[in-house]
């Protein structure tokens, strides 16, 4: 069976291409959407609690409106939840995105003026149509312009040094963005933004992720240390890079140090060492 958060599907509807494995329930025909809001939460009930978040330009199929709530599944977070209504407009309202904010965060400007006052703020990974305009180092977009800097085309290569981009953001229990972000989310970042599929939720991640190493394996830059309910990246020799409640940031912090630390809160030994 499908993991829930992963469903296409709810108590009523399924997406009409899963229907055959849920027949007690609704086929239906998603409809392609884009989140266009900055940052959005997408909750487990309708205006219930958050479980992840999505940002803009995010992908969503939305499969039911129910009382101003839209549940959706968002293929590229593999994830499924309730959106407030309002968050999201038709794929068609835009081109295909061919950008994506490649800093922490960013503004978008009303003219490419770094003196004009901002429309709004982005976060890393949030994606942009461009318009072909480029003046004065700003990349006009379907928002408005952006420091050319700040885009990114393609896929990054090294996944500890895209979490490093996070460093000092603020701790939050699901977020997804450089305004807040938890252990699951800035690993996912970092995966995505180097093109490698990665689910939302440390449990999900540490049954998926990787090739499991002999316990006692050095670990190298990049593998992934897995405790109960909290996940990390291995940023050098006897360092890693997390989020974490500890700090309530992202931050660096000795391995050695963590697992003494994690260990001795009651939260248990690492339960899981992975290469990428």
């Amino acid at each position: 069976m499908i993991d829930a958060r992963q469903r296409p599907a709810n108590d009523r509807v399924v997406s009409r291409g899963f229907s055959a494995q849920y027949p007690d329930l609704t086929p239906v025909d998603p409809r392609a959407c884009f989140v266009s809001v900055p940052v959005v939460d997408l909750a487990e009930t309708p205006g219930g609690k958050r479980a992840r978040q999505l940002r803009y330009g995010d992908a969503v199929d939305v499969l039911e409106d129910r009382g101003g709530a839209l549940f959706v599944y968002a293929p590229g977070a593999d994830y499924a939840g309730w959106l407030a209504d309002g968050t999201v407009q038709p794929a068609t309202a835009r081109p295909a995105p061919t950008l994506r904010i490649g800093v922490r965060q960013t503004h978008v400007y009303p003219l490419p003026d770094m003196k004009t006052r901002e429309r709004c703020a982005l976060t890393h990974l949030s994606t942009l149509s461009a318009t072909g305009r480029r003046e004065g180092g700003f990349t006009e977009t379907e928002l408005g312009w952006i420091p050319t800097p700040h885009l990114a085309e393609g896929v990054a290569a090294d996944p500890v040094a895209i979490a490093g981009l996070y460093l000092g953001t603020p701790y939050l229990w699901g977020g997804n963005s450089g305004f807040g972000i938890d252990c699951s989310g800035l690993v996912q970042a970092a995966l995505m933004a180097c093109g490698r599929a990665c689910p939302g939720d440390s449990d999900l991640q540490q049954n998926t992720l990787g090739q499991t190493l002999p316990q006692g394996t050095t670990p190298q830059r990049g593998d992934l240390l897995f405790w109960k309910g909290h996940v990390a990246l291995v940023s050098g020799p006897d360092q890693i890079l997390h989020a974490n409640a500890f700090h309530m940031a992202v931050a660096f912090e000795g391995l050695t140090q963590a697992v003494n630390r994690i260990n001795a809160q009651g939260d248990g030994p690492v339960t899981r060492h992975a290469r990428l």
